[in-house]
Order: C-alpha cells, then structure tokens, then sequence
C-alpha cells in the first residue's frame, strides 16, 4: 500500500514541478532517494510518466492523465479528432502545436506537440494563460458571444509586458481583426519571448471550445511565418470543428479569412 501511495503523491509532484528529476522529488516529498526512483520507474513503466527531452534524468508527465480525466468528463472526443490534425500540422511545419480549452478568463493547456527544433516553446499540460493576452485565448473570445467579452472588459484587463493590450476598446478593435482574418496572433504579450498563432475551435452550436495554436519563440515569428501559420491553424481548427458539427458556411463572425 505504501509504494502505491509513493507513486501517486511522486505523479502529483511531477505534475506539479516538471521537469523534475529524482533528487528534487526525493527533497520535496520527504522520500528515500531509492523510494523516488522505485516510484518513477514504476510510473514510467505504466505510461504516466515520460523523460523530458529524452532525458533520463527529469521527468514529465504524459497526456494518460489528461486521457483519464477526459473520460470522466467526457472529452475525450475533441481530443480524438484535434489530435490527428494537430500532428498533421505540426509535420507540415516543424513548429509547437497547443490545444487549450476555455477555463473562465483562462484559457488551459491539455495537449502539447512539441517542434524538433533545438530552441523551442515548452509550457507545462494545465498551464494557465490569460484569455486577453495568449494567441488562444483571444482566438477563444473573439468567437464568444458578446455576454462573455463584456463580463471580461469589465473584469480588467491585466499587463503581463509592454505589449499587453490593456484598454478595453483597443481590444474590442483586435478581437474585430481576428473574426477578419480567421486566426489570433500574439507576439510577446503574455511572455515577451513567446509568439503564437491561434484559431477558436466551435462545436455544432458554434460555441468556442477549445483553440489551437502555432507557438514559437518571438524571434522566429516573422510577418510571413505568422499569416502563413495563421492560414494553417485556422484551416486545421475548421477542420477539427467540423468534425465535431460545426456548419461552417455562412455563420456569423465566423470568418474563414485564414482558410
């Protein structure tokens, strides 16, 4: 009972601190070094857990609990359809691919892609990011109904950088450009090293969903590497919407700009 009990308390701090190696684990949770190790191979054994970047020393959790919290909830499906676009999109372009879904005025990573490319965009599954200043998260609001961008106009607006759109008609003005062109761009205004490309994925009813993302670091998102990756990830979030039911054709401020 004691090594299952190691197991799940060592899941939840890999979960919490990745990339984690052995000794930081050990520290944290007050475990023997040997108990640490027993508890990630046995982990690593049955799909939890992976090493990060092909390390064998830090560790990381897979998607298997995301799998498993999916199935409880019931969405597994979006997962099912957006995952083989999303590899289909990152094989077309070598870049970092997200999926988030709407969490409040959050927006909350549950599938990661990752580029082949030594210098790249790593952000740990569940993290947070700020529906007005994330590529996703805007893609996300500029699908909402009005309700929903007002109740965040009125919640303010926080700076994360310089770049941060703060005042409230300022945003209603890029959410405009976004339904224009079909995808959300962001360039620094959550992490200034980051930049993305991101387009709202709607279910039958046309209700945003989730968003997938194009992500890099700012000094490879060039002007044309963004409207060409904003093309592709709006295509591949139309796709993935309609596989869930959407009827794209004729919707309003539904912009197939980037198709």
């Amino acid at each position: 009972m004691q090594s299952v009990l190691n197991a799940l308390r060592v899941l939840e701090e890999v979960a919490a601190r990745q990339p984690i190696g052995v000794a930081d684990l050990a520290r944290g949770l007050d475990l023997p070094k040997s108990s640490a190790q027993r508890a990630l191979l046995t982990l690593h054994t049955a799909g939890w857990i992976r090493p990060a970047g092909g390390e064998v020393t830090r560790w990381v959790v897979t998607t298997k609990a995301l799998q498993v919290g999916r199935r409880a909830t019931g969405e597994l499906s979006l997962r099912d359809v957006a995952l083989p676009l999303m590899e289909e999109l990152r094989r077309r372009i070598d870049e970092t691919v997200h999926l988030t879904v709407p969490d409040g005025d959050k927006v909350v990573l549950i599938e990661r892609l990752e580029t082949s490319k030594p210098v790249r965009i790593i952000l740990a599954l569940g993290t947070q990011l700020p529906i007005h200043a994330s590529a996703n998260g805007k893609a996300v609001l500029a699908a909402s109904p009005q309700d929903v961008i007002n109740r965040q106009l009125a919640s303010g607006l926080e700076e994360f950088t310089g770049s941060t759109i703060t005042d409230k008609e300022d945003l209603l003005a890029e959410l405009a450009r976004i339904r224009d062109r079909g995808y959300a761009t962001n360039g620094g205004e959550w992490r200034d090293d980051v930049s993305a490309v991101a387009a709202a994925v709607r279910d039958e009813s046309g209700t945003p969903v989730a968003s997938i993302s194009v992500n890099m670091p700012t000094s490879r998102m060039t002007q044309e590497a963004g409207a060409a990756y904003g093309a592709l990830v709006s295509e591949t979030a139309r796709q993935v919407s309609a596989a869930l039911g959407h009827p794209w054709q004729g919707v309003a401020g539904g912009s197939e700009a980037g198709r």
